[in-house]
């Protein structure tokens, strides 16, 4: 079994000389592909690599990575007073304060003036940033690939309880086919209530007579649904070995087997039938509750 789930957790941490960094992917269920990054300022450009190492990895889920970075003290951007840009603002502030009314201004107030301050990031060159995000890509390329493992881990305990249940939709099909011949007996015994009641009233229609055993046969005839229904039943198991992303496709099936079942209840004539019908109903939404969450 190699059912692969949409639900997972994985982080990965690491350095490079001027920072350090964390990556952390969640995955949850998603009818396709959606890739959400959360990314620190000015590394915006990692947007568009990121997106192909996930598609590389998932064709489905809900998929959101937070990239978090801490710079070493040593890459801390500077801090520097412009002495020319203050002391044109202090030969303002003095021609001000002769005006009356006029408070003289306070420190912080004038170290928030535009200009006062310059902080300075430290020059970087193409090759530097080149393999600094060459590193992040790594990282984040080593969350992804944990990501991906942790949602196999799931996937094979959604493949145990896949498996039962399909085990638990075939072995209710052949109870249902075992009582097909029940089935048939209650059908002949209303047959003959219905012919007796006409023979009552007077001689019965040949072509009316013929036409209500047809009818009766085909509302009793449940063996092409469960026929469909043990194929279903083949189908899914060869899903759960395939090896790729089945998720959409045992969706589907389970559709179809939801279509039979409702078809076997509506021909129903027996309590018994009907009871497996609707175990069967119950059963099948429970496998499609589960396959929401394949891959």
């Amino acid at each position: 079994m190699t059912l692969s789930s949409m639900t997972g957790f994985a982080r990965a941490d690491g350095e490079t000389p001027d920072m350090r960094w964390t990556c952390e992917a969640r995955s949850v269920n998603n009818r396709g592909l959606d890739i959400r990054s959360r990314l620190p300022p000015r590394f915006e450009s990692l947007e568009t690599a990121i997106r192909t190492l996930v598609s590389e990895r998932f064709q489905r889920g809900s998929i959101q990575l937070t990239l978090t970075l801490v710079r070493n003290k040593t890459a801390e951007p500077q801090v520097r007073l412009n002495q020319n840009v203050l002391a044109q603002i202090l030969t303002a502030v003095r021609a001000l304060q002769e005006t009356p009314g006029v408070q003289p201004p306070s420190l912080d107030g004038l170290l928030a003036l535009k200009g006062v301050l310059d902080v300075e990031e430290q020059e970087e060159s193409e090759s530097e940033r080149a393999h600094r995000e060459a590193a992040l890509l790594t990282g984040i390329a080593q969350a992804l690939d944990r990501l991906k493992v942790a949602r196999r881990a799931e996937g094979q305990h959604l493949s145990e309880i896949v498996s039962q249940q399909i085990g638990r939709i075939e072995t209710l099909t052949k109870a249902a086919r075992a009582e097909t011949g029940n089935l048939k007996e209650v059908m002949r015994a209303r047959l003959r209530e219905q012919v007796a009641m006409l023979l009552d009233s007077g001689a019965p229609d040949p072509a009316r007579l013929a036409q209500e055993v047809a009818l009766l046969a085909t509302r009793a005839d449940i063996t092409e649904e469960l026929d469909r229904l043990m194929a279903h039943v083949a189908q899914a198991r060869a899903l759960l070995g395939d090896g790729q992303p089945v998720g959409r496709k045992l969706d589907f099936l389970t559709q179809e087997f939801n279509r039979e079942a409702n078809t076997l209840c509506s021909k129903s004539a027996l309590g018994e039938l009907t009871r497996i019908g609707l175990e069967l109903k119950a059963v099948i939404d429970q496998l499609r509750e589960q396959v929401q969450n394949v891959e």
